[in-house]
């Protein structure tokens, strides 16, 4: 009767479970093999604690767990610190499709090499002397150690990070640098001059420069603190992840260079004739595209990297999002000028859509790890803005930039400095190597924090703008007044010749018949 009263839609299993706890011989071995297992938990717990003391007392146990944690840190660091490297040195793949997509047909192979040369000269010239001006100890102008990386620490200073680790990501940080500069000269400048300024920009001018705002004791670091410059600021300069240090002095020196070297021939300007005015036409725009988006993706190298630190999960999950929104900010807003405003309106123009993200990417650099996701959406839809206000300017003022190599890393990253004094959220403060630090955090104007941040910014900013500009200019009019073939413009037949650039100065075109 007792099974027959049983629903069996809930099953025979559950019939025998009550059945089972129904007999008392059940209930005494339940509760025998419970009291069992309590009392061996116990023994555990009681072996353990008599263990402990045996092998140590409790201080030498707890220093043994913290250098065991402190090396595991470090070897997480160390990886996601050479992730990124190969991330951020994988964009000179973006950078020579961009740049040679963009070109003039007669340009590609010159732009081919040229990427390659930089890449080689950056390697060895950041190796011999560049890395120690910039990341060693010296003074608040110049490193002073490390040179051909002797004598260096295991680890770079507090980050836990390999120094050599350190040195491979950096090394790719100068390496865009030096790449942003040639886009600018694309189609006039000599093979031998290029070797001598990517010399010049990569051993003394980038590392110099850089290390008053990235080295350990450069003077806009410590700039706000007691003794240092500009005590009264209370503020330092920041930069995060390089808009000022990577992108203004590369957007700068290439400005620098375009000034120099004059247009190209034949190259018409808009103001000078609405018709046939303007760039000359992209002559492969896939790659050019697929360049840009090669360059978005390294950008995930590039800003998430710079924590340096893989136990700061939180601000590389916001860095990463921050960097994606500003990206697609800046390319909505330059498409959308575009097609409204200027002289060919009504058409969606692919060359400001590009980059326009990129200034975007740019833009982002420096504030990504203070921002909000909102506040990055803003200061990519400016970013759009500026890309496109800034090459009709260059247009106006008659200064040749083939792929928009100043609006898009120049203005954009003075634009980034600033924008830490602007939009920083006042949630967030520094990366450590064993988490975020938020206990000091950065405050912009927008959110209620005054004007200090954005002073310190825009007087560092400017600094590095100003410097930058006017040792670049000395050393391209320098190179300039070398004589042929060492000066910086190719001859007239090297660029006008059958041909063009590319057989004048390699032999060989891209493209065979």
């Amino acid at each position: 009767m007792r099974k027959a009263a049983i629903d069996p839609g809930r099953g025979h299993y559950l019939f025998r479970v009550r059945e089972g706890f129904s007999k008392p011989v059940n209930w005494k071995l339940g509760a025998t093999i419970f009291s069992g297992k309590i009392i061996g938990l116990l023994l555990v717990l009681w072996a353990m604690h008599l263990f402990s003391g045996m092998v140590g007392v409790p201080a030498t146990a707890a220093d043994a767990y913290t250098s065991a944690e402190t090396n595991m840190i470090n070897a997480l660091n160390t990886v996601w610190t050479l992730v990124a490297a190969a991330l951020v040195f994988g964009m000179q793949a973006g950078f020579v499709m961009l740049e040679a997509g963009f070109a003039r047909k007669r340009e590609t192979v010159n732009v081919l090499i040229e990427c390659v040369l930089d890449t080689a000269i950056c390697g060895i010239s950041f190796w011999a002397i560049g890395y120690a001006f910039m990341f060693s100890e010296g003074n608040g102008f110049i490193g002073q150690k490390w040179f051909f990386l002797q004598d260096a620490p295991e680890t770079y200073g507090s980050t836990g990070v390999a120094l050599l680790a350190h040195w491979v990501f950096q090394f790719a940080f100068a390496d865009t640098a030096s790449t942003i500069t040639s886009g600018a000269m694309i189609g006039r400048t000599s093979f031998r001059g290029d070797i001598i300024y990517s010399i010049f920009v990569t051993a003394f001018i980038y590392p110099i420069i850089g290390h008053w705002a990235w080295g350990p004791d450069g003077f806009l670091v410590t700039m706000g603190s007691e003794g240092k410059f500009l005590p009264v600021l209370g503020n330092p300069f920041r930069d995060f992840a390089g808009s000022t240090v990577v992108h203004t002095i590369g957007g700068v020196v290439s400005l620098a260079g375009s000034i120099v070297l004059g247009p190209r021939i034949g190259r018409v300007f808009l103001r000078d004739d609405k018709q046939r005015g303007g760039l000359p036409a992209a002559h492969n725009l896939p790659v050019a595209v697929t360049g840009a988006f090669l360059l978005w993706f390294g950008w995930y190298g590039f800003n998430p990297g710079s924590t340096l630190s893989a136990m700061d999960a939180s601000g590389i999950g916001r860095v990463a999002a921050n960097t994606t929104l500003a990206a697609c900010g800046g390319a909505l807003s330059a498409m959308t000028l575009a097609y409204f405003v200027g002289p060919f309106t009504g058409k969606f123009d692919v060359g400001f859509t590009v980059n326009g993200l990129l200034g975007g990417l740019v833009a982002i650099t420096a504030p990504c790890y203070w921002v909000s996701p909102a506040g990055s959406v803003a200061i990519g839809l400016i970013a759009g803005a500026i890309v496109f206000g800034g090459i009709y300017m260059l247009e106006y003022l008659r200064i040749d930039d083939p792929v928009g190599a100043f609006p898009v890393h120049g203005m954009n990253g003075i634009f980034g400095t600033w924008a830490i004094g602007l939009f920083a959220c006042g949630k967030y403060g520094v990366a450590t190597p064993l988490g975020p630090d938020n206990s000091a955090p950065v405050t912009g104007l927008l959110y209620g924090g005054g004007w200090s941040v954005f002073l310190a910014q825009f007087i560092g900013g400017a600094i590095v703008t100003v410097t930058t500009l006017g040792v670049a200019l000395a050393l391209m009019w320098a190179i300039q007044q070398l004589p042929y073939p060492f000066k910086l413009r190719v001859e007239p037949e090297g660029e006008m010749g059958a041909g063009g650039l590319d057989v004048f100065e390699h032999g060989a075109e891209a493209y065979s018949d």
